[in-house]
C-alpha cells in the first residue's frame, strides 16, 4: 500500500482492514503482567472512545486533552479525539499546576483524558471544575468517569470518518526553556508527512518492536514511536516505572531504540560502573573476546536486538558516541523541533560524522542566514503558534523559512552541525562572544560529569558548573575522593583550554551539590537544561567563586 499519501486516520482504516488480528500494543499493569492489545481492539477502543466524545454535542473541532504517561490508552486517546472531530491538545506528565492551568485555559479545553501520573495531587488544583475528565485504567485514584466503562457503554463509531489534509490535528505546548509555553499547531498533513518521510529514510517495517518510554507528549517520541508505528505497522512496548525498565526493555527486546543525551550517558555510566573504561577497552581490544564482551554489555542494557539507536533533543558528547560506536551501536544523531514536528535532520548508517546531526530528510530545504542561524522549510513546518500571529509572524522569514534559533554550519557533503543557540551566546566584560554548547558538550566527555551548564555573562573567562553523575555523587563527601576528582577536573580543564580560542578558556569547575531535575524546574520535561534558571540559582556565588582563583569549586 502505498502510504505516501495516507493520513493518520487512513492508517488506522487500513490496520483495521488488514491486519486486526495482529499485536500492536503491549502495556505493563503491574506485578509483571501485561494486556495485550491488537490492532482490532485498540481501534474498536478509541471508535467506542470517539462514539461517547460525539455523544457530548461539544463544538465542532474541541480542543481535548490529554495528561498521562506513556501507555496504550494515550495512543487510542488520540485516535478516538481525531474520529470525534476534534483536536488533541497533550501536556507533559511532569507540569505543575500552575502550568496545566495556563494550557488548558489557553486551549480552551472542555474534557481531560487523566491517565497514569506520579504527581496527580500536584497537578490536579490546576485542573478546573468545569473541565470534564475522564480516567485510564492505570490512573491515581479518582472519581471520574473510566475508559473501561465508557468503551462497554458505548457502541463502536461506524465508518471513516475523513479529515481534510490542511485541518489542525494536533496542538503540541512546547516545554520552553524559558516563559509561557507556546501552542504549536500541527496539521494532519504535517504529522504524516514527517511520519511518512522518517519511516521511508530509516528503512523500518513491520517487523520491528519499539519501547515507548519517553513523553509522548513530546514531537519526537510523537513522530517516530506513535506515528512511525502507525505509517510502518510495528510492535509498541511500554515501560511500566524508572524500576522496572531494564525488564521492560529485556520484555520488548527492541530493534529500533530512541533515547536523549542524559540517558545515554546514565546507561554508560551504569556499564562502567560494574566494568571501569579502561578495563573495558583492554578486553576489546583482545579478538577473542570482543564480540563476547560486546554481546554481554548490549544484552546488560536490553539493546541486544537494536539494529538502529537514535539520540536526539540535545547534543550528545562525541566520547559518548565513540563508546557506543565501539560496542558496535550505531547512534544516529538527529535534530528537529516542536515547529517542525521533529522532521528536520538525521545522520545515516555509514554517512555519520561525529559533532554532525546529519543532513536534510527528504521534503527538507536547510540554509544558513547572514547571522549564523539554520533555517528550515519543509511541509512538515507547524501552521503557526496557536491564538498568537505576533510570534508566528517572528519564527518565519519573509520566504516562509521558519527559524530554529539555533547556530550552524554545513559540510561538503550536506550534513548539519549545531554550533550553539543564538540566544544562548553570551558576552565576557572582554567584549568577547561565547557559544557555551560545544565546551559543554567536551567537558561531558568525563565519565564523572552527569550535567554541565557552562556560564560568565560580563566576567572575564567562563565557568563551568557541574553535576557529577548518580553513582560518584554519594562519594564526594570523602576528602580523599574529592582529591582524585579535583586532580582529574583540573586535567580536563587544561585538556578543554587546549581546543578554544583564548577567550573561551574556562577559569574554574563549581561542583554543585544540588540535583537538576524537572521538579525543580532545572530541566524541561525533555530533560533539557534550562540555562536561565541554572544561571539564576547561583548567580549570587559567582564573584566569590571568581575571587577564590581556584580550579575546582565545591558548593
Amino acid at each position: 500500500m502505498d502510504s505516501t499519501q495516507k493520513l493518520p486516520l487512513d492508517m488506522v482504516y487500513h490496520w483495521e482492514a488488514t491486519n486486526a488480528d495482529s499485536l500492536y500494543m503491549t502495556q505493563p499493569i503491574g506485578n509483571g503482567q501485561v494486556v495485550e492489545y491488537t490492532w482490532g481492539r485498540a481501534i474498536d477502543e478509541a471508535r467506542r472512545m470517539a462514539a461517547y466524545l460525539k455523544s457530548l454535542n461539544l463544538p465542532e473541532k474541541s480542543r481535548i486533552g490529554l495528561i498521562s504517561k506513556n501507555c496504550a490508552h494515550w495512543v487510542m486517546t488520540d485516535w478516538a479525539i481525531w474520529l470525534a472531530g476534534h483536536i488533541s491538545v497533550p501536556l507533559y506528565p511532569t507540569l505543575n499546576a500552575d502550568t496545566v492551568n495556563y494550557i488548558l485555559g489557553h486551549a480552551e479545553c472542555d474534557v481531560l483524558f487523566v491517565g497514569k501520573l506520579d504527581d496527580w495531587d500536584m497537578m490536579k488544583p490546576g485542573v478546573p471544575d468545569s473541565v470534564r475528565c475522564i480516567s485510564y485504567p492505570l490512573s491515581p485514584p479518582n472519581d471520574f468517569e473510566t475508559w473501561d466503562d465508557i468503551v462497554a457503554k458505548y457502541p463502536p463509531l461506524e465508518g471513516k470518518p475523513q479529515r481534510e489534509p490542511g485541518e489542525l490535528a494536533t496542538i503540541v505546548y512546547t516545554s520552553g526553556s524559558t516563559g509561557r509555553p507556546k501552542g504549536v499547531m500541527l496539521s494532519f498533513e504535517n504529522m504524516a508527512f514527517a511520519a511518512v518521510g522518517g519511516t521511508k529514510t530509516l528503512g523500518v517495517g513491520p517487523n520491528e518492536r519499539m519501547l515507548s518510554y519517553l513523553p509522548l507528549a513530546h514531537v519526537f517520541e510523537r513522530t517516530f514511536v506513535e506515528l512511525g508505528s502507525l505509517y510502518a505497522g510495528f510492535e509498541l512496548y511500554f515501560a511500566e516505572s524508572l524500576d522496572t525498565f531494564v525488564a521492560d526493555l529485556q520484555r520488548a527486546e527492541p530493534t529500533l531504540f530512541l533515547s536523549v543525551p542524559r540517558l545515554w550517558v546514565k546507561f554508560q555510566h551504569g556499564v562502567l560502573q560494574k566494568l571501569p573504561k579502561k578495563k573495558l577497552e583492554r578486553l576489546l581490544k583482545v579478538p577473542l573476546l570482543n564480540k563476547v564482551i560486546k554481546k554481554k554489555v548490549l544484552k546488560g542494557l536490553g539493546l541486544s536486538k537494536v539494529k538502529l539507536a537514535g539520540s536526539g533533543s540535545a547534543p550528545l558528547s562525541h566520547d559518548v558516541l565513540d563508546w557506543y560506536r565501539n560496542l558496535g551501536l550505531e547512534l544516529l544523531e538527529g535534530y528537529g523541533m516542536s515547529e517542525n514536528f521533529a522532521y528536520s535532520h538525521m545522520n545515516k548508517p555509514g554517512r555519520t560524522r561525529t559533532g554532525y546531526v546529519g543532513e536534510a530528510l527528504p521534503g527538507v530545504e536547510t540554509k544558513i542566514s547572514e547571522i549564523g542561524e539554520i533555517l528550515v522549510k519543509s511541509p512538515a513546518t507547524m501552521m503557526g503558534y496557536y491564538k498568537d500571529e505576533e510570534k508566528t509572524a517572528e519564527a518565519f522569514t519573509e520566504d516562509g523559512f521558519l527559524r530554529t534559533g539555533d547556530k550552524g554550519e554545513i559540510d561538503e557533503m550536506g550534513r548539519l552541525k549545531l554550533t550553539g543557540r543564538i540566544k544562548e551566546i553570551f558576552k565576557t566584560s572582554k567584549g568577547k562572544y561565547i557559544a557555551p554548547a560545544p565546551i559543554e558538550n567536551s567537558l561531558m566527555s568525563h565519565d564523572a560529569i552527569e550535567m554541565v551548564c557552562v556560564s560568565g555573562a560580563n566576567q572575564t573567562q567562563p565557568h563551568a558548573l557541574v553535576v557529577l553523575s548518580e553513582e560518584i555523587r554519594p562519594k564526594s563527601a570523602d576528602a580523599a575522593f574529592r582529591a582524585e576528582i579535583e586532580q582529574s577536573f583540573t586535567k580536563l580543564i587544561e585538556d578543554v583550554n587546549k581546543t578554544v580560542d583564548p577567550h573561551e578558556q574556562l577559569a574554574f569547575i563549581t561542583v554543585v551539590s544540588d540535583e537538576w531535575s524537572i521538579e525543580n524546574s532545572f530541566l524541561t520535561p525533555t530533560l533539557k537544561l534550562k540555562r536561565n534558571v541554572v544561571e539564576d540559582a547561583y548567580q549570587a556565588k559567582v564573584d566569590g567563586w571568581y575571587a577564590q582563583k581556584q580550579k575546582v569549586i565545591w558548593q
